[in-house]
This record gives structure tokens, C-alpha cells and sequence, in this order.
């Protein structure tokens, strides 16, 4: 059934609304320390080392293969090359795609299901939020609605095509992130709920020969990037490896949570001057969408069976993340997105089953939660990107950093050597993000604790446990007459994130050499 002109103009207009949401002002935010690594490891692979599959940690390749493209048109063959804005226009690109896609599912949801569900995800706080950050999350969500689509076009019409989109869509998945598994198991087991096969069922034959299919294409896709496109076979081996890693820290020791921390986080988020977070409406319409596939009638065009496979899937997702004890809130997205669809399902059916000026009104509630979800979208995205009131914003990265690095750029410039300038971070901490900063800067040394014998750098930024061994090293370790004072760069307390301080410290002829070029450079611009 392919959709009129008109009906796919809206689509269209929905994406380049995601679009607006997502590419602007991409690289504004600090990086989190997950995108720096991220982008570190990228940075491998786009100066010609290679890339091999780590089971332990990074998740998996697609992210950093797809982000060699605008890694290309940007001409970015470096490292230091990279920006922000480069690594991120991949998961806005997907969250873009993600909403155009939705055109492929008015089979199940009807088309004005199916816009609903559009809108919905074009504005939706946590999807816009997620697809600008440089993480692997948006990229599994989009193939994990390439698969669902493809299971809806096999219900209604099994064929050898259907089962191989399917299979091909699960391999990038899998070739995304090992929590691949659990949409997998939860698609499989919503298969039969659908009920299609009741009387049309393929004869067995067919189904096994279909599976196979399905089975092979999986394992091809995946194989091909796991081994880094035939330059490290044993990542394959690496990647099925990889779940006893994952098992371990689904129960470890970090990031644990209550069963109904991402529900909470989606029904609402309590914080001073800000906008009033929920995704409240989402959840809500999500089951009404949900119940309408047991009820006599379903929103106008959707179909029942897929409605219910949808359902099952959804509700089995929302079990499984909420009972695993480790949670990230980014996580959250692949089971929003299923109540996303069902979502679009129940505002339809809210306002095909009223008549009068009750569908007016219905209709007005429908908008007024859209206008509501879209400011929460820009707020989170920009005005609270990086504030630890915002819903979305976990051990993120503190704006401070941004002042962090220009200062020692600045210390750098004043230095003989240039950026090329010796400089020392001793920190027991993870120091993710700074590594990304301080990328351009080539004289950097990084060091767990303070080294008496070592010659102390011109510049050394410390965490506060490492302060007390600095303040040893430089007034009592040299022999009288050999000390060297040091001034502290900031005049104030700077964060690296929540609940990690950075210090630095700057020797005094460095100091005086900073001051003498500001002192230059503000009387040359008083002169212009």
C-alpha cells in the first residue's frame, strides 16, 4: 500500500522537524565521557590503525564504521581532526531516519497512526535528547524498527524477502550493542500473540527454510562487522564472547537502580526552574494503543494482529530493562520507542471513536501534549543540555571543562614550546572526557599519583586527594634553592562532572608570561 502524495508529504515535514531538533547547535554541549571514549576509538580507525572488536567495553562497531562518512565529507583524517559536531550528525541522522521510517508503518498502525507516531518520535524529550549524543543507543533503536517493520510485512505476507530484512536488520543490531539480545527475545516471543498464522500459516517447510533465511542474513550482516570487514576474523568469536562480559555487569556493583527508575524518569522528573518533565502522555496513549488491540474496534486502518505483536513486544521490553538492576537512562529508549508506535495507535483510536466537538477536543489534547513535548524536546536539547536537572543529563560532563581547556590552551600559547608545551594531569579518577580536550595539546602526561623523582611540568592539573603529594613535591621534595613556585590557575572550583573537582596549577614564570601576553593582547585591541 504505498501512501499518497500528499499523505507522504507529512512524513516528510515530520522529518525535517527531527532534523531541526537534531542537527542544530550539535557540537554546544560538553561531550560526555562516553562519546570522548567513543571518539577516541574512532579516531583509530580514521587514521588507517584498524579496528578490532573489544568484548569487554565500547559496545559494538557500527557507530564508529558509520561515522567514517561524515568523518570523510568533512575531511577529517586525524584524530584531532574530529569534532563534535562530526560525531554526532550519526545519531542525528538516524533519529532522523527513525522518523521518516514511520511511513513503513501504517500497515500496523494506520496512517494516521502512523503520522501520530512520527510526530511522537520527532519530539519526544529523550528521543531528540539521545540523537545527539555520540553513543550507540539511537543506531540500535533504528535498527530494531528496521526489524519490527520487517516482522510486520512477514505477518501480513510471509515471503523470503520479509525474512531476510529481518534477519539482516537483527545482524545490525547485534553488530550495535550486545543489548541487542534483549529486543531480539522479546520480538520472538510476541511472534505468536499475533495470531496471523491462525489460518494462513506457511507450511512448515517454508517457516524453517524462511528462518534459515533469516538466521543466515543475521549472521552475515554481524560477521561483517564484527570482523571489521574480513581484517579480524576473531572478532566474531570476540562478539558472542562478549555476553558473559555484559551478564556480569547487568548485576555489578554500578549504576544500579530501582525496577522503576526509567518509568519515573518518563512519568515525571521533579526539578526547580525548568520545565515541567514528563513523557507522561506517551506512557498513557501507549495503553490505550495497547488495550485497542483487544478491543472490538482499532484506530482507523491499523491492524489488530500487528497492534498486538507490538503490544506483547513492547510490554515484554519494559519487564526486561526494568528488572535488570543496571541501569543507564539512555537505555530507556528502545522500549519508548515501542510505546511511541503504540502511542500513535491510541491518539488515533482516541480520536476516530469520538464524534462532534469531542473529537475537536480530542483532537486540541492531542496538540497541546505535542506543543508540550516539542518545548520539553528544545529545553533539554539546549537550554538544560548539560544540567543535572534535566531528566536525560547522567554523570555528564560539567560546562566548566570548556573553561578548563581554553585556560591551559592559553597557558600553552604563552609557552616557548608552543602546544607542544609539557603538561601533567595526576588523577586516580576517570579522566574521560579530558583526553578529547586536551587532544590538541601534544605534550600531555597522564599520571594516578604524584612522582617525586619525575620533573614537575610547567603546567599540572590535579584532582583534590592528589593536592596534598603536589603541595609536597614542589615545596619539599626540592633542595633549598631549587623550588619553584606555582600558582593556582582558577580563581574558583571547577568540575570535570558531578562530584569531580579539578585543580591546576601553572609555574610563576608561565604565570607571568600568560599575564604579560593578556596585558599585550588588550592593549593591541584598545589600540584597533
Amino acid at each position: 500500500m504505498k501512501p499518497s502524495r500528499p499523505r507522504a508529504l507529512v512524513f516528510v515535514a515530520l522529518a525535517v522537524l527531527a532534523a531541526a531538533l537534531r542537527f542544530a547547535a550539535l557540537g554546544a554541549r560538553p561531550m560526555h565521557a562516553d562519546e570522548a571514549v567513543h571518539a577516541d576509538k574512532l579516531g583509530s580507525l580514521v587514521e588507517g590503525r584498524g579496528y578490532a572488536y573489544d568484548p569487554a567495553e565500547y559496545h559494538g562497531p557500527t557507530l564508529y564504521y558509520l561515522t567514517l562518512v561524515p568523518a570523510w565529507i568533512t575531511d577529517a583524517r586525524r584524530y584531532v581532526d574530529l569534532d563534535e559536531a562530526t560525531l554526532r550528525s550519526v545519531p542525528a541522522a538516524a533519529g532522523t531516519l527513525l522518523v521518516l521510517a514511520h511511513v513503513l508503518a501504517r500497515p500496523a498502525l494506520g496512517t494516521s497512526g502512523a503520522w501520530l507516531a512520527a510526530l511522537f518520535a520527532a519530539i519526544s524529550p529523550a528521543m531528540v535528547y539521545y540523537s545527539r549524543y555520540y553513543i550507540h543507543e539511537v543506531l540500535l533503536v533504528a535498527a530494531s524498527f528496521g526489524a519490527l517493520l520487517c516482522l510486520c510485512r512477514y505477518l501480513s505476507r510471509p515471503g523470503a524477502l520479509a525474512a531476510v530484512g529481518a534477519g539482516g536488520f537483527a545482524g545490525l543490531m547485534l553488530a550495535t550493542k550486545e543489548t541487542a539480545v534483549i529486543a531480539l527475545a522479546c520480538m520472538t516471543l510476541a511472534l505468536p500473540v499475533a495470531g496471523r498464522f491462525a489460518s494462513d500459516r506457511p507450511p512448515p517447510r517454508v517457516l524453517a527454510r524462511h528462518a534459515l533465511l533469516a538466521l543466515a542474513a543475521a549472521f552475515a550482516v554481524a560477521a561483517i562487522f564484527f570482523s571489521s570487514f574480513f581484517r579480524h576474523p576473531g572478532g566474531v568469536v570476540d562478539a558472542a564472547r562478549a555476553y558473559g562480559h555484559y551478564l556480569e555487569r547487568a548485576t555489578a556493583a554500578s549504576h544500579l537502580h530501582p525496577w522503576h527508575y526509567y518509568l519515573g524518569l518518563l512519568a515525571h522528573f521533579p526539578a526547580s526552574g525548568t520545565p515541567f518533565w514528563t513523557e507522561a502522555a506517551i506512557l498513557v496513549l501507549a495503553a490505550v494503543g495497547a488495550a485497542s488491540a483487544w478491543l472490538a474496534q482499532v484506530a482507523p486502518g491499523a491492524d489488530r494482529s500487528l497492534l498486538r505483536f507490538l503490544a506483547v513486544y513492547t510490554g515484554l521490553m519494559v519487564v526486561a530493562y526494568s528488572a535488570i538492576p543496571y541501569k543507564t537512562p539512555w537505555c530507556l529508549l528502545g522500549f519508548l520507542h515501542g510505546m511511541i508506535l503504540l502511542a500513535g495507535a491510541g491518539a488515533a483510536w482516541l480520536v476516530g471513536r469520538v464524534r462532534g466537538s469531542w473529537r475537536a477536543l480530542a483532537a486540541l489534547a492531542v496538540a497541546a501534549v505535542s506543543v508540550h513535548l516539542l518545548w520539553q524536546a528544545w529545553a533539554a536539547s539546549f537550554r538544560f543540555a548539560a544540567d543535572p536537572r534535566n531528566p536525560y543529563v547522567y554523570a555528564h560532563t560539567s560546562t566548566d571543562v570548556l573553561e578548563v581547556v581554553a585556560r591551559l590552551t592559553q597557558l600553552a600559547e604563552s609557552h616557548p614550546a608552543g602546544r607542544a608545551m609539557p603538561l601533567q594531569v595526576v588523577t586516580r579518577r576517570n579522566a574521560w572526557p579530558l583526553p578529547w580536550y586536551l587532544r590538541r595539546l601534544t605534550g600531555v602526561e597522564w599520571w594516578t599519583g604524584v612522582s617525586d623523582a619525575a620533573r614537575l611540568a610547567p603546567v599540572v592539573v590535579v584532582t583534590p586527594d592528589q593536592q596534598r603529594d603536589l603541595v609536597r613535591r614542589i615545596y619539599e621534595v626540592p633542595p633549598p634553592g631549587e623550588r619553584e613556585l606555582y600558582v593556582s590557575v582558577f580563581d574558583r572550583e571547577m568540575e570535570l562532572r558531578p562530584g569531580v573537582e579539578l585543580r591546576a596549577y601553572a609555574s610563576a614564570a608561565l604565570w607571568e608570561a600568560w599575564k604579560r601576553r593578556e596585558a599585550e593582547a588588550h592593549e593591541a585591541a584598545g589600540v584597533r
